[in-house]
C-alpha cells in the first residue's frame, strides 16, 4: 500500500468531517501550511509563488513585519471585546479620511456581511424594495447576492436565476438583474421599475473593467431616477488606488463595502456612507420601524482592526501603489508574450491590480462574453502554472507588493511551460 504523505493524509483527514473535503473556497487537494512575503509552502514542502494572497488581502504579503509587530503589540490587551475600542475607532477615522463616500462606517467581520447590510441600508434609506445588480456580478453569500452570480441558463433580463439552493422565490422576485456595461439597459429598467432602492456594482466586475463613462453614466442614471449607487469595493478598495475604485475612476457612490485588505488578513469587513444614510443604525435618530438593527461578536475587534490600520499605513509610502502596479504590468506583459508566441489566443481582462487571462480573441466587457473558447486550455495552463511552483486561482491573479525579481523570473519560466503546454490543444 502506497504512504500516504503528510499533505495526502491531511487531505483524507479533510474528506472524513469536511463536506466535499474542504472550506468552499479553494481547491481542497492543497492544504497550505504556511506563508513568508511572497510565498508560501504545502504541507508536502512544496514552495510556491503566492499570487492568491488569501483571495486579496494580503496586498503586502504573509508576515509583514510592521503588520506583525502592530498585532503582537495589541494582544496582549486583548482580543476582542464587543465594545467599541480605540484601535477600531482608529481605523473608522482612517477609511473615513480615505474613501470619498464615507462619512461614517459600520464594521462587521466578512465582505459578504458588508454587501447585506448595504443592500438592507439601501431598502430601510429609500423605502423600496428591489434591488438591480449585474449578471456575474459577485457580492457574497446572501439571498440577494446568490441571484444571476454564475447562471448555467441564459434567461432574459432582468429575471433572476439563483445559484444556490435553499433560496425562495420572493428574493428573486425583488431582484432585477442587467447585462455590465450596459448603460441603455439600466436605463430601460429604471424607467419602468420606480421601485429600485439600489443599484449594486463592482467598479471592476470580478475582473471585468468597466468601459470609459460607463460608472458615470450609473451614477447620473440613478440621481435622475432617485435611487442609491452601491459601491461593492471588497476587493476594489485600497487595492486599485488608497481611495479604491472611487478615487482611480473619479466616481462617488453613496453607499460601499470595504473588506480583505482593511483587516491586514485577518476578519474584518465594514460598509460606509454618508451620516444621513447611515444614520438609520441610529435608533435614538430615526426611530424603532427605521431602525436598522446590526451587531456581531467579533465587528471590529481590536486585533484586526491593529493589522488593518497598520496595512493603510505601509500602503500611503511614497510609491507603493506605482510599484504594484508596475508587478502587475510585468506579470501581464510575460503572459501575453509567452501566449504570443506559440500563437494562442487570448485577452488580458482587469486591471494591472488584479487581472487573468481569457482563452478567446473576443472582447471581454460583460459575463456572457468573458469566457474560455476551449476551457480546457485555461485548466491546462493553470495546472502547468501549479505544478511550476505558481500558486494563484483558476480565474485571478493578484499582484502583491512582496513580489521580488526572484518572483517575478520563476513566473516568467511557468508562464513559458504553460504556454508551451496549451500550444496544441
Amino acid at each position: 500500500m502506497k504512504k500516504l504523505t503528510p499533505q495526502s493524509e491531511w487531505i483524507a483527514r479533510a474528506n472524513r468531517v469536511l463536506p466535499a473535503g474542504g472550506f468552499g473556497n479553494f481547491d481542497p487537494g492543497i492544504i497550505i501550511a504556511r506563508g513568508q512575503g511572497s510565498r508560501v509552502w504545502d504541507e508536502d514542502g512544496k514552495e510556491y509563488v503566492d499570487y492568491l494572497i488569501g483571495s486579496g488581502p494580503m496586498l503586502l504579503g504573509h508576515g509583514h513585519p510592521e503588520v506583525m509587530e502592530a498585532v503582537f503589540e495589541q494582544l496582549p490587551n486583548g482580543m476582542t471585546f464587543f465594545a467599541n475600542n480605540t484601535k477600531g475607532i482608529e481605523l473608522a477615522e482612517a477609511v473615513v479620511e480615505a474613501v470619498p463616500c464615507c462619512e461614517q462606517v459600520r464594521f462587521v467581520t466578512s465582505g459578504g456581511e458588508a454587501d447585506m447590510y448595504a443592500i438592507r441600508l439601501a431598502r430601510a434609506y429609500t423605502g423600496r424594495d428591489k434591488i438591480l445588480k449585474f449578471e456575474g456580478g459577485y457580492h457574497g453569500m446572501s439571498a440577494e447576492a446568490q441571484m444571476s452570480l454564475a447562471p448555467t441558463q441564459r434567461v432574459n433580463f432582468p429575471q433572476a436565476v439563483p445559484d444556490s439552493a435553499g433560496i425562495p422565490q420572493s428574493v428573486a422576485d425583488k431582484m432585477l438583474i442587467s447585462p455590465f456595461n450596459d448603460l441603455a439597459a439600466v436605463e430601460a429598467l429604471l424607467a419602468e421599475h420606480s421601485d429600485v432602492a439600489a443599484i449594486i456594482v463592482e467598479p471592476l466586475q470580478r475582473i471585468i473593467p468597466a468601459e470609459p463613462g460607463y460608472l458615470q453614466g450609473l451614477r447620473s442614471l440613478c440621481d435622475r431616477h432617485q435611487v442609491l449607487l452601491i459601491f461593492d469595493e471588497i476587493v476594489t478598495g485600497f487595492r486599485l488606488a488608497y481611495g479604491g475604485a472611487q478615487e482611480r475612476y473619479g466616481v462617488t457612490p453613496d453607499i460601499c463595502t470595504l473588506g480583505k485588505i482593511i483587516g491586514g488578513g485577518f476578519p474584518l469587513a465594514a460598509l460606509g456612507a454618508s451620516a444621513e444614510i447611515m444614520q438609520h443604525f441610529d435608533k435614538s435618530i430615526v426611530g424603532a420601524d427605521n431602525w436598522l438593527m446590526q451587531l456581531g461578536t467579533l465587528s471590529g475587534n481590536p486585533v484586526a482592526a491593529a493589522a488593518g490600520l497598520k496595512t493603510m499605513e505601509v500602503l500611503r509610502q511614497d510609491g507603493s501603489y506605482d510599484r504594484l502596479r508596475a508587478i502587475g504590468k510585468a506579470l501581464q506583459q510575460m503572459q501575453s508574450d509567452a501566449l504570443a508566441e506559440v500563437g494562442v489566443a487570448h485577452q488580458i481582462c482587469g486591471d494591472d491590480t488584479l487581472y487573468d487571462i481569457y482563452f478567446t480573441d473576443t472582447p471581454c466587457r460583460d459575463f456572457r462574453s468573458a469566457k474560455h473558447d476551449v476551457p480546457q486550455l485555461n485548466e491546462t495552463y493553470n495546472a502547468v502554472l501549479r505544478a511550476h511552483g505558481i500558486f494563484k486561482s483558476p480565474g485571478k491573479l493578484y499582484p502583491s507588493l512582496a513580489i521580488t525579481e526572484e518572483d517575478l523570473e520563476q513566473s516568467k519560466k511557468a508562464f513559458l511551460a504553460a504556454a508551451a503546454a496549451v500550444q496544441d490543444i
